[in-house]
């Protein structure tokens, strides 16, 4: 494919975001029907609570403290669980102990970036399913050490930089220029670093923003963002 016919998507998103991994699966599908343009993912991190102590919370206090009771916290599972479904997730909410702080994840994330986009794909999924499917905390670093190993990265590497602070003011400088850009909620898909499709959208809403923002590149309307 030409080049006119190739555009980059920046997902910002957080992995212990349900959406997140709801558009995760829609944006592959709007890709898969969109054979004609060859689109590139890169993952950009975003924390929905920064504030989590290192080690993780308690996820069932954490919810009661978020949303206020169990019958609440239920009904919001029960909301996201169908949908979910409908894109082949089986989401095990009750299995989720811990509410991790996703910092770690993100810095592995960009990591796994610099390895090649096919590994930060691989990388991202496997950390929500680990997260939403198994139920494993994401936050802990021989978990995190295992993953990018699955995803085919240096594991030993990664071993050796999770507890310094490699990374740690990058990804913490890409989170506030996201929030700078007004990205307040996740996921949030970036079309060519100009165009935004705000929320988990269904399929056909970004498969039309991929095919739009793709023929405006080729027609030559698009100026790069950057």
């Amino acid at each position: 494919m030409s080049e006119a016919n190739a555009i980059t998507v920046d997902v910002v998103s957080d992995v212990v975001c349900p959406w997140c991994f709801i558009g995760q699966k829609r944006l592959d599908k709007a890709i898969s029907s969109v054979s004609d343009v060859d689109v590139h993912i890169r993952w950009r991190p975003f924390q929905l609570d920064p504030t989590i102590p290192a080690q993780g919370k308690d996820r069932r206090e954490y919810m009661l403290g978020k949303f206020g009771s169990d019958q609440r916290i239920s009904e919001i599972h029960a909301r996201i669980e169908p949908l979910g479904e409908a894109e082949g997730i089986s989401f095990a909410f009750e299995a989720i102990k811990v509410a991790p702080n996703t910092l770690d994840a993100h810095r592995l994330i960009r990591w796994a970036g610099a390895a090649g986009e096919d590994v930060q794909n691989r990388l991202v999924r496997r950390l929500f399913q680990l997260n939403f499917e198994e139920g494993i905390n994401i936050g802990d670093h021989q978990v995190l050490v295992e993953a990018a190993r699955e995803a085919g990265m240096d594991a030993s590497v990664v071993a050796t930089l999770l507890p310094t602070d490699a990374d740690v003011e990058a990804v913490q400088t890409e989170i506030a220029t996201a929030s700078r850009m007004g990205i307040t909620g996740v996921p949030c898909f970036l079309l060519e670093g100009k165009y935004a499709v705000m929320g988990a959208q269904d399929v056909d809403a970004l498969a039309d923003a991929i095919r739009q923002v793709a023929a405006a590149k080729a027609r030559g309307e698009l100026e790069r963002a950057g």
